[in-house]
């Protein structure tokens, strides 16, 4: 079965970019640029049937302009037990719309409806036991000033994963262009 989730991909200048942010914190097992990404819907192991009809029902995605994707600061998921460092991504009524339509898509193909709230970001490492909100905390406070950071998106990815912690390398199965 495969892992899959759609996403948008970072451009390689934007990645490079957030590269200054890896490093120097303890417990991290940081992101491959390459890899960076913002998760639109996260599909799971899926069936290969089911597979095929999510490429089918993504095809079906309207036609729209592209968008412009802003990053704007540095965070951490999981509080009092950090599990991800993440560079957050401006809240936008045109991501959201599209995040909603992945959602449908998805849904039609077969998928469980998900229970998480969209939070967009890219995730820039995964964070063991050892990383504490200590750690975190401290990280955060002397990491560098976090430049807006900002990249035009034209297509949603299908990605695919490996059955394994942090799920990387990742690979591009399918594009689908907004126009």
């Amino acid at each position: 079965m495969p892992r899959l989730f759609t996403g948008l991909a970072v451009p390689p200048a934007v990645a490079d970019a957030l590269k200054v942010y890896q490093g120097g914190l303890p417990g991290a097992r940081w992101i491959e640029p390459g890899d960076f990404h913002v998760t639109l819907r996260f599909l799971g192991d899926v069936e290969v049937t089911v597979a095929d009809d999510v490429v089918e029902a993504l095809a079906e995605m309207r036609v729209r302009p592209p968008l412009t994707v802003t990053l704007d600061g540095l965070g951490i998921f999981g509080g009092d037990r950090p599990r991800a460092l993440y560079a957050a991504v401006v809240a936008d009524p045109a991501l959201t719309d599209l995040q909603a339509e992945q959602e449908r898509l998805v849904r039609r193909a077969g998928v469980e409806p998900e229970r998480r709230k969209f939070t967009p970001h890219v995730t820039l490492a995964r964070l063991r036991r050892d990383a504490t909100p200590e750690a975190t905390a401290m990280y955060l406070s002397q990491a560098p000033v976090f430049a807006p950071l900002a990249f035009a998106v034209d297509r949603v990815t299908l990605f695919s994963a490996r059955d394994s912690t942090g799920g990387g390398p990742y690979v591009a199965e399918a594009d689908f262009p907004f126009a």
